[in-house]
């Protein structure tokens, strides 16, 4: 384990849920590490490079990357039926632009080059609404500085949040920060889901609940 992983808080949260069923065990086993990003699979036929962090059930990221197959999209999940999810979508669609690591995402920046990403999403992530749990989000001063390394000039970062809490938390750290620009300051328009925007499990609980959700864009 190299120095910047002994540094960071560690990851929390579920690894596991349900055992896989047989399909999607047998993709996990087989085509998974054909699609694996520790593999350092080639990007250079790609226009750009996009990264998920923490993609769930993996709605979106399976969006992305059928709707954008001249564009590498990356994907990191710590919980391993999402991956499996990701996977089995991959296998669906015959996608070849679709990578994916199970684990800590990142693991994964620490690998990139300097600014090798041209945006960068983390949509929904784990709020630890506890103020004693707030130190394990995601969205803190290191992270950012990372974000900073890997993102091009002019990237952007997007991020997406049902709690009002930690949309606050973000964008007073991005701001605290001074290298990113929110692309609006209105709240009200916080409201409207990116365009092309498909739609996820975790929404539309959230909306169920009655949480509105927030939809952020920062340029670096």
């Amino acid at each position: 384990m190299d120095k910047a992983s002994l540094d960071r808080p560690r990851l929390y949260g579920r690894s596991k849920g349900r055992p896989l069923r047989p399909m999607p065990q047998k993709l996990m086993d087989e085509l998974y590490p054909q699609v694996q990003i520790d593999n350092q699979p080639d990007l250079s036929g790609f226009k750009e490079t996009w990264m998920e962090i923490g993609f769930g059930a993996a709605e979106h990221v399976l969006h992305l990357a059928q709707k954008n197959p001249d564009v590498a999209i990356l994907g990191a999940e710590p919980f391993l039926n999402g991956v499996a999810k990701a996977v089995m979508g991959i296998d669906q669609h015959d996608l070849k632009n679709l990578f994916l690591h199970h684990g800590d995402a990142r693991d994964i920046m620490d690998s990139l080059t300097d600014g090798a990403l041209d945006r960068l999403y983390i949509l929904f992530p784990d709020p630890w609404p506890k103020t004693r749990h707030n130190k394990r989000r995601i969205i803190n001063a290191k992270f950012l500085d990372d974000v900073c390394r890997v993102l091009k000039p002019g990237g952007t970062l997007f991020f997406a949040s049902d709690i009002i809490d930690y949309v606050d938390w973000t964008v007073t750290r991005l701001k605290l920060n001074g290298r990113f620009k929110l692309q609006s300051t209105s709240p009200g328009s916080w409201r409207t889901p990116y365009p092309d925007w498909p739609g996820t499990r975790y929404e539309a609980k959230a909306i169920k609940a009655g949480r509105p959700c927030h939809y952020l864009t920062f340029k670096l």
